[in-house]
Parts: C-alpha cells; sequence; structure tokens
C-alpha cells in the first residue's frame, strides 16, 4: 500500500530539512598520480625509487568540460574527499526529494474547478475550418 498523503509531505519535509544540515560540498572525485620527473639526476630516477608522489588532484567538471586542480597536500585531499561526500549525500537526497514528490503529485486529487464568471463568458473557438493558404 502506498503511503499516505501525510505521511509523504512529512517525509519531503524531512528531505528539505536534511538538506539544510548538509556541510560544505563540491563534486568531483580525487586521483593520486606518481612518477618521474624530467631531471635525469634526481632521485626518481635511481633504481628501486618509488619516484614522485602521491600527488592529489581533483577533477570536476565545468561546462561540459573536465577541469582539474592539484591539492598541495594530503589534508588539502582530506578536505576534499569531505567535500565530494556532502556532495553524494545532496545527490541522493535530491533523488530522494523528486521521488517523493512525484508520489504525492500522483496522491494529491485535483483541485475542483471554479471559473470566474468572466470565464464562463469567455467566447469559444470557431469550429470553422480556416480558408488561409
Amino acid at each position: 500500500m502506498p503511503d499516505s498523503l501525510s505521511d509523504l509531505e512529512k517525509r519531503r519535509f524531512e528531505v528539505l530539512a536534511e538538506i539544510s544540515t548538509l556541510g560544505d560540498f563540491r563534486p568531483g572525485s580525487i586521483s593520486a598520480t606518481g612518477g618521474r620527473c624530467g631531471t635525469p639526476n634526481c632521485h626518481c630516477h635511481k633504481p628501486d625509487d618509488p619516484g614522485h608522489g602521491p600527488n592529489f588532484r581533483l577533477t570536476y567538471k565545468v561546462d561540459g568540460k573536465t577541469a582539474t586542480e592539484s591539492l598541495p597536500d594530503q589534508a588539502a585531499a582530506r578536505k576534499a574527499e569531505r567535500e565530494i561526500a556532502e556532495f553524494r549525500k545532496l545527490q541522493a537526497l535530491h533523488k530522494e526529494f523528486v521521488e517523493v514528490n512525484a508520489q504525492i503529485c500522483q496522491l494529491r486529487p485535483p483541485e475542483p474547478d471554479t471559473l470566474s464568471s468572466q470565464e464562463k463568458k469567455r467566447p469559444k473557438r470557431s469550429s470553422r475550418k480556416s480558408r488561409a493558404k
């Protein structure tokens, strides 16, 4: 049995309240890169050296294009991870908000037509066919 209209309206209010408690958020993902640099005498070119890194990068979309931002240290990467996690929560809450609203729209009965006297007097369109070519 579907939820009652009042239960759905209550849940909609709860979802809005949850959205309002979210912290800082941003879309994106974090990746770590590493490897060897272009300086031949650097330690990273020695055998068994792991190379440079990890260097953390935040990747996200801006106007349909991929943007990449270097994160200076582990603390910045952890901060970005928390912000991305909050964004994922926002996405889940948004999805639930839309689903609950769709259920409300299906359950809510239509309001009776209450036409004013002017609207009742509005002329009807002609049923004659136009002779325009």
